[in-house]
C-alpha cells in the first residue's frame, strides 16, 4: 500500500521557501510548514533526523525549483513544532530531534483502544510484539519506533491504564 505524497501548492511558490517578514505572512507561512513536515513524516513514518538530514532530503529541498529553506528558517519550523508538542529535540545542540505527526498522549490512546477492542486488557506484552507482532499489522502505531512508543506508554502509564514492566527479554507493558 504504497502511498504517493500529494505537496502543497506552497512547495511549488518558489517564495515559500523563504521565511517572509511580514508577521501575519510567517505565521501562516510556517502553519503551513509545520503541516508539510507532519504529513511528509507520517506518509514516510519517518520519527527523527538530523537538521542537515531534513535540509537535504525533498521535505525542505525543492530540486525541481532549485530552492532549499535555509537551516536558520528550517530551526525555526522545527522550533513552532516543538511549541505545538510535535517535536522533541535529542540533543542540547539541537542538530538532531524526533518528529511526533501524533503526541505521545493520542499514540497512547490508538494503543489502548486496540488493547480494548481486541479483549487485550490484564495482558503484558513485549514493546516488540506492541509494535511488529502479527497481531498489530492493521494497526496505525504498527512499526512504530521504540522512543514514541516508550513515550505513548508512559502517557498511559500516568492515567492508569498501563504499567511498563521489565519482562525476561526486554521491556514490556501490562494494560488494565
Amino acid at each position: 500500500m504504497a502511498m504517493s505524497f500529494e505537496w502543497p501548492w506552497q512547495y511549488r511558490f518558489p517564495p515559500f521557501f523563504t521565511l517572509q517578514p511580514n508577521v501575519d505572512t510567517r505565521q501562516k507561512q510556517l502553519a503551513a510548514w509545520c503541516s508539510l513536515v507532519l504529513s511528509f513524516c507520517r506518509l514516510h513514518k519517518q520519527s527523527s533526523m538530523t537538521v542537515m538530514e531534513a535540509q537535504e532530503s525533498p521535505l525542505f529541498n525543492n530540486v525541481k525549483l532549485q530552492r532549499k529553506l535555509p537551516v536558520e528558517s528550517i530551526q525555526v519550523v522545527l522550533e513552532e513544532l516543538r511549541k505545538k508538542g510535535n517535536l522533541e529535540w535529542l540533543d542540547k545542540n539541537k542538530s538532531s530531534f524526533l518528529i511526533m505527526w501524533r503526541r505521545p498522549e493520542e499514540w497512547g490512546k490508538l494503543i489502548y483502544q486496540w488493547v480494548s477492542k481486541s479483549g487485550q486488557n490484564n495482558s503484558v506484552f513485549t514493546l516488540y510484539e506492541l509494535t511488529n507482532g502479527e497481531d498489530t499489522e492493521d494497526e496505525e502505531f504498527h512499526g512504530l519506533d521504540e522512543a514514541t512508543l516508550l513515550r505513548a506508554l508512559q502517557a498511559l502509564q500516568q492515567e492508569h491504564k498501563a504499567e511498563l514492566i521489565t519482562v525476561s527479554d526486554g521491556r514490556g507493558v501490562k494494560f488494565f
